[in-house]
């Protein structure tokens, strides 16, 4: 008999409500020795709760679902109790000393569902970001990947290699037959459309994958020109330490923050100047890589120029004049961390930058999504350059195509991602 796994669903910790998910063959009769009452498949039910001393624990919600109608597919059990932790302990122990039960896995609930059909490996992925989610466009691309936006596309262009390789292999299983030869245009077309395709979502990865992980913003500028100061008053509290001696700042700082929906990690960094102090100048160099590998930075300056930073904006960059407060109004967007002033522009414009960066953004949002369907190209390239030349070499090319397909198959997790499995369900809760 294959264990019944178990596990707190919700948070840890005292809440007015925590939920315990079991799962696994005759979970619901064998929770039934704990209740001392029936249950009934699909339904809902008020129930005492016992221990092995015949105690009441607590009085409790019970959710029945059957085989196939539950988040695993296989039959389940959730408890729904009063969320002290000495309820939700206790109840756990009782558990522990049913016949065959035993604490799930991280993220077993989760593989289970992949291994039943319910969920294919990106939907899995888009589960995990999901919990992850702490902005809003975060929430929203997870959602989409949950709900099978991007393996909905593998399916199809599986479908179309799969008719493309069925036209090439026809063609050489009945070469003495009385049957059309000549299926290149077709097949043709039905790999250029599925590239096509392909490519789009290699294109828009990068800035879906952007959306996932977050973005860096750096702060940028000499020493003492309110680098830190901003810092502060953008996260709302003193993150980095501020003083009015030159180069203070050593270390790179970083904030996490929500900027319009988008998740922004704010970079401060060390002050840009020449100096003969080893740990300054260490922290100098610092700022330089981080500065030049952020998504756009923020040039802090005295006149609007950055000819003394030696550090090339671009395209993206923002460049703002400091301390704001002490001077003069001026044509460029000026700013002051210690009076407020700029800081909703500021914003607004890093917003506005975000938004341009997300254009495109398609439903591919992590790195082994892309190599896989880079793979996929160049195996359908090959493919394509033997049929156009020569028909005697469809043999090959229906070789490639193959293999384009199976590359395809590893993405939804058909095929080839055994070893992706126990780092992928790693990251998962007890629960879930």
């Amino acid at each position: 008999m294959n264990d019944i796994i178990f596990a707190l669903a919700s948070a840890k910790g005292r809440a007015g409500v925590s939920v315990i998910r079991i799962s696994g063959d005759n979970s619901i009769t064998s929770v039934e020795k704990i209740l001392r009452k029936n249950l009934s498949l699909n339904n809902k039910c008020l129930r005492k709760i016992y221990d092995s001393n015949n105690s009441v624990i607590d009085e409790v919600l019970i959710l029945t679902f059957k085989e196939k109608s539950s988040f695993t597919g296989d039959e389940t059990v959730e408890i729904h109790c009063h969320g002290s932790t000495a309820v939700v302990s206790h109840i756990l122990r009782t558990l522990s000393s049913l016949e065959n039960f035993r604490i799930a896995e991280p993220g077993e609930f989760t593989r289970k569902a992949l291994e039943n059909g319910n969920l294919d490996l990106i939907q899995v992925e888009g589960l995990a970001d999901l919990i992850e989610s702490e902005t809003e466009a975060q929430r929203r691309l997870a959602v989409r990947s949950m709900d099978g936006a991007l393996s909905n596309k593998v399916q199809i262009w599986r479908k179309d290699l799969i008719r493309a390789v069925s036209l090439i292999e026809a063609t050489i299983d009945f070469a003495d037959e009385d049957i059309p030869t000549d299926v290149t245009p077709e097949v043709l077309d039905l790999i250029n459309k599925t590239q096509i395709e392909i490519k789009s979502e290699i294109d828009g990865s990068f800035a879906a994958e952007r959306i996932r992980e977050g973005f860096e913003v750096a702060i940028v500028g000499p020493p003492n020109i309110g680098k830190s100061t901003l810092l502060n008053a953008l996260a709302g509290r003193d993150a980095a330490i501020t003083s009015d001696v030159a180069g203070t700042t050593r270390d790179v700082i970083e904030v996490k923050m929500d900027i319009n929906g988008f998740a922004v990690t704010l970079l401060d960094t060390a002050g840009l100047r020449e100096t003969t102090d080893k740990v300054e100048k260490i922290g100098v160099e610092l700022a330089k890589t981080r500065a030049k590998n952020a998504d756009i930075r923020v040039f802090i300056t005295h006149d609007g120029t950055v000819n003394e930073l030696k550090l090339k904006p671009e395209l993206n960059d923002i460049i703002v004049i400091g301390k704001s407060d002490l001077l003069d109004k001026t044509d460029i967007l000026s700013i002051s961390g210690k009076s407020g002033e700029g800081l909703d522009s500021l914003l607004k414009t890093i917003s506005d930058i975000l938004e341009d960066l997300c254009v495109g953004a398609q439903t591919a949002t992590r790195e082994r999504h892309r190599v896989a369907m880079v793979k996929a190209q160049k195996y359908l390239d090959e493919g394509k350059a033997l049929m156009v030349d020569s028909l005697e070499l469809s043999e090959f090319a229906s070789s490639e195509f193959h293999q384009g397909i199976q590359t395809l198959s590893s993405l939804i997790g058909s095929v080839g991602v055994e070893d992706l499995l126990d780092e992928i369900f790693s990251s998962f809760c007890l629960g879930k």
